[in-house]
């Protein structure tokens, strides 16, 4: 009678398929937090780069190769003998917040932690070696240095798992999507393509189960969309999220449907019109919907 080989798991291993099992791609950083390097077919991204990247590639690599992009929440492929050296060597379990539906701010000193007190909503915090890692519900685009000490974890990039943290986690508010939008907002051209040209516009087919009139509706969603059209110099985006969550929260008592998403369409063509690009408008009012929706369950 034969009996199976024991493999061995060190701690990092058996942090991550924890939380795997919970839901949230990982990957093994190195003991400088970085990710590894990726392997010589991969190297130079000569393989194409992973389908899941900004842009998307061939590589079907089964070494923990393109950093963020390897991140899975798959337990075969984290145990497998490709990812066995990566973990040994491992100084830290790292994660794709993104992935998990989650935005991460860094704050990676004393000032910036200061600044967070005073100028975020509460939400869950965890202790890092130097600062904070502030988790909000929700993702946007990942982007370093928005202010000193302070950078932005969320899509297409990854955190370090440092422990669940303290405190409830809260949506996430346009005070950190704004921390972004002077680099995604661009001021209008002569012409703007609507991101909704051949699709149906609201009325009772979508919202059978909506207990307001129809007046009440469309006045409500006029408003929000003179709100953010009234911002096309800066700060649409946020106008947009800022609609679309007081909108949402109109319809937080009624059975349901009420067609909320398209109302949202109409939200997010008032923004694009006044130059915010279709993916963050689309992402900001989407994140108001769920915000709202969110702050009810």
């Amino acid at each position: 009678m034969t009996h199976p080989i024991p493999i061995r798991r060190d701690r990092h291993l058996t942090t991550a398929l924890h939380l795997a099992a919970g839901g949230m791609p990982v990957l093994p950083l190195r003991a400088g937090k970085g990710p590894f390097g990726n392997c010589p077919d991969c190297a130079d991204n000569a393989c194409g780069g992973r389908p899941n990247m900004k842009t998307p590639g061939p590589c079907t690599c089964p070494r923990p190769c393109h950093a963020w992009a390897a991140a899975t929440t798959d337990p075969h492929v984290l145990t497998s003998p490709e990812w066995a050296a990566a973990w040994r060597a491992a100084g830290v379990v790292g994660y794709h917040p993104g992935g998990a539906g989650v935005t991460v701010v860094d704050l990676d000193d004393a000032d910036a932690v200061d600044w967070a007190r005073t100028t975020l909503p509460p939400t869950r915090t965890v202790t890092t070696t130097r600062g904070e890692h502030w988790v909000y519900r929700g993702v946007m685009r990942s982007t370093n240095h928005v202010r000193p000490g302070v950078d932005i974890k969320s899509l297409m990039s990854y955190a370090r798992w440092l422990g669940p943290g303290i405190g409830t986690m809260t949506a996430l508010p346009p005070v950190v999507l704004a921390l972004v939008e002077r680099e995604e907002t661009t001021r209008p051209g002569p012409v703007v393509d609507s991101s909704s040209v051949t699709r149906a516009r609201w009325d009772r087919s979508v919202a059978t189960g909506c207990r307001h009139t129809e007046t009440y509706v469309r006045t409500g969603v006029t408003r929000g969309i003179e709100h953010v059209k009234a911002r096309s110099e800066k700060g649409a985006g946020t106008a947009a999220y800022g609609a679309a969550r007081f909108l949402a929260k109109q319809h937080t008592a009624c059975p349901g449907p009420c067609g909320l998403d398209a109302l949202g369409e109409d939200i997010i063509d008032a923004a694009v019109s006044v130059g915010v690009p279709e993916p963050y408008a689309r992402r900001a009012v989407t994140n108001g919907l769920q915000a709202a929706l969110g702050a009810t369950a």
